[in-house]
C-alpha cells in the first residue's frame, strides 16, 4: 500500500487569501455554520465553504486517473464516502460505462442537489458506520472527508472501508502538511477538519487501522 498525489494541481488551482480567512470574519462562527453541513456550507458566502459547488467537469480528470489506478471495469461496484453531490461518481460512470456506483454523504442537502443523473444512487449516511455490507464493493474512493472526523470516529471509519471493500482497491485521500507554513495555512483555510497529521502520521494511522489500500494528500501551499 502506498502513497499516491494527483489532486494537488486540481487543489492548487484555487487561489488562497489564507490571512484574509482568518481575520475578515468571525472564524469560529463560520466554522460552525458549515459543519452543519447545509446550503451555507456548499453554496452560501465563501466565508462558510464552497461559495457555490456546482458541476463544471473538472472532476473527470481525478476519475479518469483513480480509474486506471484502482483498474475499474465494467459491472465492478465502487463506493464513494464523502461523495457531495456526486460529481466524482457521475464522472466515474461516463469513464467506465458499465460500473455500478453507491454514494454516501453527511450533507442531507448535498444529496439533495446532487447531480441528477447520478442522485438514486445516492444515501446520507455516517462515514463510521456504513449502511452496506461486508465486502459490498469491489473498490472505494473517499476524498476529502476522513479528516474532517474526530480520532476515534476516523478509526471506524477507516475499519469500515476495509469491511465493505476487503481487497486493495481503496484510495482515500485527506489534508496533511509537510512544514510549519503548511500546517499554518490548513489550520487558517480550514472549517470542518478534526484530525490534523502529517504525511507519516497518516500513514501510521492507516496502518494500524488495518487498512488495505493506497492514499494520498492535498497540502495548503
Amino acid at each position: 500500500m502506498a502513497e499516491f498525489n494527483f489532486i494537488q494541481t486540481l487543489h492548487s488551482s484555487t487561489k488562497r487569501d489564507y490571512v484574509a480567512r482568518v481575520v475578515e470574519a468571525d472564524k469560529a462562527e463560520c466554522a460552525a455554520k458549515a459543519q452543519q453541513w447545509g446550503q451555507d456550507y456548499w453554496d452560501g458566502e465563501r466565508r462558510f465553504g464552497y461559495g457555490g459547488y456546482r458541476y463544471d467537469g473538472r472532476w473527470r480528470p481525478v476519475a479518469e486517473e483513480l480509474a486506471r489506478h484502482l483498474n475499474l471495469k465494467p459491472g465492478m461496484r465502487l463506493l464513494d464516502v464523502g461523495c457531495g453531490k456526486g460529481f466524482l461518481l457521475y464522472e466515474f460512470t461516463q469513464v467506465v460505462p458499465g460500473l455500478v456506483v453507491a454514494g454516501l454523504d453527511i450533507s442531507a442537502y448535498a444529496i439533495d442537489n446532487a447531480k441528477p443523473e447520478i442522485k438514486p444512487f445516492l444515501t446520507v449516511g455516517d462515514a463510521a458506520s456504513l449502511p452496506y455490507g461486508d465486502g459490498e464493493f469491489d473498490a472505494v474512493v473517499s476524498l476529502g472527508c476522513l479528516h474532517n472526523l474526530n480520532l476515534p470516529d476516523l478509526w471506524r471509519a477507516v475499519g469500515e472501508l476495509q469491511r465493505v471493500c476487503p481487497g486493495t482497491a481503496k484510495y482515500v485521500m485527506v489534508e496533511s502538511f509537510r512544514d510549519e507554513r503548511e500546517k499554518a495555512n490548513l489550520l487558517y483555510w480550514q472549517l470542518t477538519c478534526r484530525s490534523f497529521h502529517d504525511p507519516q502520521s497518516w500513514a501510521w494511522l492507516f496502518g494500524q487501522a488495518g487498512y488495505r489500500g493506497d492514499w494520498g494528500f492535498i497540502f495548503f501551499e
